[in-house]
């Protein structure tokens, strides 16, 4: 079936179930499911009852698109987003970007969690992301343009809102939360980083490093959203010579590191 057939089967199930129009959608990574917590939730749709959806399959991602009021705004978060390492396909990973575009949203917030490369980076802290390195990601848009999506060759000089930006930095500060403004590089995982890789990310210019997110926002540029993203630094993998990292400690992190987050998330949704 194609692509455009695919979107609108699914479109129309969801509309079955909840027909208001999300403007506003959030992506979240590992560990940062209770971010629903601070949602007016309408509406619950668990992803395996969605015509042509992935099923999340990791830990951390509870699986279920979550419709309601947050902050004045109609939003849909994604409990739980798909991944390349899982054995999806590029375009199933940013399948349900699509369907927030086609559902009526026009700003997406994205967050996960990624391995710091940073001198000044601990783990607990806050990066907004002002813009990525996508060369070890398969770009998703390999394959036939359906013109009614986007562009054949989508522009990617401002990726990331710097407009959104200012107004997180503005919210952050007057929060009294920290944040760092950084370049995320996109990998395939599962694996974490070897000390050799951390190095050469950081040598390209790569703040921090995750297995998510590259692949959403090109796709959400390619439709024309505006994106914010923001990562919880959840292990500091450059530094120590005897460190290991596992999936528990990174989940760890970033549930600790939530409230900030959320926090910041909430106030900016409002903004928009």
């Amino acid at each position: 079936m194609a692509v455009l057939a695919q979107l609108k089967e699914t479109v129309d199930y969801i509309h079955s179930l909840y027909t208001a129009t999300p403007t506003v959608g959030i992506v979240l990574g590992s560990g940062l499911g209770n971010f629903t917590s601070g949602m007016t939730v309408e509406q619950e749709i668990p992803y395996e009852d969605i015509p042509h959806f992935p099923h999340s399959t990791v830990e951390g991602h509870s699986g279920k698109l979550i419709f309601g009021q947050m902050n004045g705004k109609t939003v849909v978060a994604m409990a739980g987003r798909f991944h390349f390492y899982e054995g999806y396909t590029p375009q199933q990973v940013i399948y349900p970007i699509r369907v927030m575009k086609m559902l009526g949203v026009e700003t997406v917030l994205v967050s996960n969690a990624a391995g710091g490369t940073g001198d000044n980076f601990k783990v607990g802290d806050l990066m907004i992301i002002r813009d990525h390195i996508s060369f070890f990601a398969i770009n998703p848009l390999i394959g036939k343009n359906e013109a009614e999506l986007g562009p054949r060759f989508p522009d990617m000089s401002e990726p990331y809102s710097k407009e959104l930006i200012a107004k997180a930095k503005t919210i952050a500060e007057r929060l009294e939360i920290p944040v760092h403004t950084g370049v995320y590089l996109g990998v395939t995982g599962p694996t974490f980083e070897t000390r050799s890789e951390y190095l050469l990310i950081k040598t390209l210019g790569g703040d921090a490093v995750g297995m998510s997110t590259v692949q959403e926002v090109i796709v959400a540029a390619h439709m024309g959203m505006k994106v914010f993203a923001m990562s919880v630094i959840t292990d500091i993998g450059i530094r120590e010579e005897e460190n290991t990292i596992t999936h528990d400690e990174v989940l760890e992190a970033a549930r600790s590191a939530e409230p900030k987050l959320t926090a910041i998330f909430t106030e900016l949704v409002g903004a928009i």
